[in-house]
């Protein structure tokens, strides 16, 4: 391990302060330093608990920014040794907190066909975070949308091109080392392939070697050579290269989490990666399932791991990987090296000489960083420039109140977002003179339509897909509500008035709705996107987005 070199980069200086602090850490130390939890509460007294175990990370959903940058405060400020602060910065700076930017979804950088706003999202996101005190991405997602089954990948990605996961992922990691955070690209060896979800068990990327060298290999060594400090393995098999480094592991599903053959032979030595590797989170079933976790977890990093993502209770886990290093699942070479590796990120990222400076979190004046003007500007334009009209194949668009005055309004999936979205649609609509009726479940009391009663009520249908993407889900497919098998959920009526599907998340929704005959994809569902999809559909703003996926999924009776 040359902590010299690519990615670490570190001086003489640096160097001494890790193998230093190495030395003067005890074995307790070295053993709380391996794991990042996450926080579930920001009082001090349940703060002090999880650095009373020497944690090395420490991860918070977003919240309030006022409040976690006041937690990351208290946590830096109590913990000896400086820690990693890492966050999900994949859609811009609400991802560290509740009152951060909505920027926009990787998928609709993509769309917007310009690496540019790749950059803007790394751009708004690293900002916002750094400016609570974060110091580490758990992004950007070099993830390959193969599979539009897939129910976590699709608008989480740039798409379906590697060249273009290759280009504006390389744009965000630029944009993020500007702001002094460390990028994860991840989920390693390449999620996108398999249909199913690694949060519910080990999925599997089953491309031969040849093909993962020429798309997932080419991203992830191209990105290392750009520099790209961390990784993160995925509870994601890979069979062709666990069985050709290991034979004897054949017809095994073993997740690269916890696989020697995919972290040590095709990451280290075959990509050149010479930085820190951290797992995906560990409560997956991808990873609990794969054996007992009394052992896994010490087997973790014994395979290549050099921090542990979250947990299922962090004392017992701690006891875990203690027990398992006096028995020797966890060897003294690897707890040395995985320790290394740590303190030379935070060398990296200059977080020994910010701690000695007390300046590791930003004062609360940087607050003003959040929803910055220029973050909420580049916000609109992402907006305008991403939005892809599928098709029109009715030539319904533009719509008018004249035309059409009596419209009804359905949003499709069941997400906490679900109110806010309604709402602003429904005020768009309205302002634009529209007299918008929002679906009401049909039951006893609020009777079925027949079509002479449906004609007579609307004169436009028109669909909100909201199917978010969200981790322990088998499908994000759409689901109809029916009452004794009929209503006005299922567009039993696209033959009756005309109908228009707006999805503002998944962007294959056109293969549940192929009687939909004009057909929007958004890729995100903030008020940016909403406001501007108004403003197209009525004709004010032209659209400009391009698919950077197929719609069709493969299918030509799609196109019509």
């Amino acid at each position: 391990m040359d902590l010299k070199k690519k990615p670490f980069c570190l001086n003489d200086a640096d160097i001494k302060w890790v193998e230093t602090t190495l030395e003067n850490m005890t074995t307790e130390e070295k053993i709380g330093a391996l794991f990042c939890p996450i926080g579930y509460s920001t009082d001090p007294e349940y703060l002090d608990m999880m650095l009373g175990f020497h944690i090395g990370g420490l991860f918070f959903r977003d919240g309030v920014g006022q409040e976690m940058r006041k937690t990351f405060a208290y946590a830096q400020s109590h913990s000896r040794i400086p820690l990693l602060i890492p966050s999900n910065l994949e859609a811009g700076g609400d991802g560290a907190a509740t009152d951060g930017t909505p920027y926009g979804k990787q998928m609709a950088c993509a769309a917007a066909g310009d690496k540019k706003y790749a950059y803007r999202l790394g751009k708004v996101s690293c900002t916002e975070a750094a400016a609570l005190g974060i110091n580490w991405a758990f992004a950007p997602v070099v993830d390959i949308d193969k599979n539009d089954h897939s129910p976590i990948t699709n608008v989480r990605t740039y798409g379906d091109d590697p060249k273009t996961v290759y280009t504006y992922a390389k744009e965000y990691m630029k944009a993020a080392t500007e702001c002094g955070v460390a990028v994860s690209i991840k989920h390693f060896p390449g999620d996108g392939v398999d249909e199913r979800d690694q949060h519910l068990l080990t999925s599997v990327n089953s491309l031969s070697m040849e093909e993962w060298d020429k798309t997932y290999g080419m991203v992830f060594g191209k990105l290392i050579e750009d520099g790209a400090l961390t990784v993160m393995a995925g509870h994601i098999a890979m069979p062709a290269y666990q069985e050709y480094y290991n034979p004897q592991t054949k017809g095994s599903v073993i997740p690269a989490s916890l696989s020697k053959e995919l972290l040590y032979n095709l990451l280290r030595e075959k990509l050149g990666f010479n930085g820190l590797i951290i797992s995906d989170a560990t409560p997956m079933v991808g990873f609990t399932a794969a054996m007992a976790r009394e052992k896994s977890v010490p087997l973790a990093i014994e395979s290549g791991c050099d921090m542990f993502l979250f947990n299922k209770d962090l004392a017992e886990d701690y006891r875990f990987m203690m027990e398992g290093y006096k028995n020797g699942i966890l060897s003294e070479k690897r707890l040395l090296e995985a320790n290394r590796r740590i303190l030379a990120l935070k060398a990296a990222l200059k977080l020994h000489e910010k701690k000695a400076a007390g300046t590791l979190v930003p004062t609360e004046d940087s607050l003003c960083l959040l929803q910055d003007k220029q973050h909420v500007q580049w916000a609109r334009e992402l907006a305008d420039e991403s939005i892809t009209l599928v098709k029109d194949t009715q030539k319904l668009l533009p719509i008018d109140s004249g035309r059409y005055p009596k419209v009804l309004l359905e949003i499709m999936g069941d997400f906490p977002s679900n109110e806010r979205v309604i709402n602003q649609v429904k005020n768009e609509l309205e302002k634009k003179n529209f007299q918008v009726f929002v679906y009401e479940k049909e039951n006893f009391e609020v009777g079925v339509d027949n079509v002479t009663s449906f004609k007579e009520k609307y004169d436009l249908a028109i669909y909100i897909g909201n199917v978010e993407n969200a981790s322990n889900k088998t499908t994000n497919r759409l689901n109809w509500y029916t009452f004794w098998g009929q209503g006005n959920n299922v567009p039993w009526f696209a033959n009756e008035i005309p109908v228009l599907f707006i999805s503002l998340a998944n962007p294959y929704h056109l293969l549940d709705v192929p009687m939909i005959k004009t057909y929007i994809n958004c890729y995100s569902n903030n008020e940016y996107v909403i406001e501007a999809v108004v403003e197209k559909i009525t004709g004010n703003s032209a659209f400009k987005g391009k698919n950077p996926i197929d719609p069709f999924c493969g299918r030509k009776e799609l196109t019509y």
